[in-house]
């Protein structure tokens, strides 16, 4: 089966869950964003959850399908297209993403997943190094992305449990556990609304708002891992909430490290949109981690029944 990009949106790309195992050597875990929305998309067409699958951002594509396929949409709401549920996408027929009506980030997946080679062990699209992906780039119009396909058959009227979706929010609060350099800022980190900034993008989400000052003074760091989640405090005191495409190690101070759960939430924050901290303890974290792991297996369970 192929995929034709009528239109490629503002900036769509081929991503899975990312290149693990690679980090030792400087090369980024990149993937999605907003990883829960991918394995959900993933779910609901009966792929494996790390299937490769379309990331689009803000503006979403213009796709037809050279044969029936079932098809899932998650992440950023738009408003032409069904949420959260598989639908049948019609041979020929466009299928018309548009402007997101809110969130940032879709994601979606086609039943039988994308035929993409991999790259060190993923298909997902690492811009900056021109690798993995479709040709190591964002889509274009004109491009013909090929596709296995999937006979697989779904019942109509029915969608996930919004329950079960992360708190996507305008203004969160996102949860962090402290990180090496939390004692040096005070307590504005923590009790400060922030905006995200234009100048976010896949590495990082950049923040305005009260500036941080370390206290004692701005002495040079020995650079030290960081990892998606990672608050870096740069010079100018404007936290960067480092995302899937960022470097494996930084020199800046490290104010603490968003929870995996909460990182859908950044994913999905739009320039302008607003976001507070919460101090959370790592065991907590770690609690909530296999709480909604124990909700995916659930639902991979629930869809079972519903999928053939």
């Amino acid at each position: 089966m192929e995929i034709t990009v009528a239109r490629s949106g503002m900036l769509t790309t081929v991503q899975d869950l990312g290149r693990r195992g690679h980090r030792s050597a400087g090369v980024p875990l990149s993937g999605a964003m907003d990883p829960f929305a991918l394995r959900v998309a993933n779910l609901l067409v009966g792929n494996p959850e790390d299937a490769a699958s379309l990331e689009c951002t803000l503006v979403g594509p213009e796709l037809s399908f050279s044969s029936d396929t079932v098809v899932a949409v998650t992440g950023a709401s738009f408003a032409a297209i069904p949420m959260w549920r598989p639908f049948v996408a019609k041979a020929g027929e466009k299928l018309k993403f548009g402007a997101a009506a809110a969130g940032c980030r879709g994601y979606l997946a086609v039943a039988g997943g994308m035929d993409i080679a991999a790259v060190l062990g993923s298909r997902s699209t690492f811009l900056r190094a021109k690798l993995g992906g479709f040709e190591g780039r964002a889509l274009r119009d004109g491009d013909v992305l090929p596709a296995f396909g999937s006979a697989r058959q779904v019942e109509a009227h029915w969608r996930i449990d919004p329950r079960i979706l992360p708190a996507y929010s305008t203004a969160p609060t996102v949860r962090l556990v402290r990180g090496a350099n939390a004692d040096e800022f005070g307590r504005v980190l923590w009790e400060s609304e922030f905006k995200v900034m234009p100048q976010s993008d896949r590495m990082g989400v950049r923040l305005g708002g009260p500036r941080l000052v370390r206290i004692g003074g701005t002495g040079e760091m020995i650079s030290s891992a960081v990892a998606p989640g990672t608050v870096q405090i740069p010079a100018d005191g404007h936290p960067i909430i480092l995302m899937a495409d960022a470097q494996t190690i930084g020199g800046y101070p490290q104010a603490g490290h968003v929870i995996a759960v909460d990182l859908p939430l950044v994913a999905q924050l739009r320039p302008g949109d607003r976001v507070r901290f919460a101090e959370i303890s790592l065991g907590e974290a770690h609690r909530l981690t296999l709480a909604r792991e124990h909700v995916l297996a659930m639902l991979h369970e629930g869809l079972a029944q519903k999928l053939h």
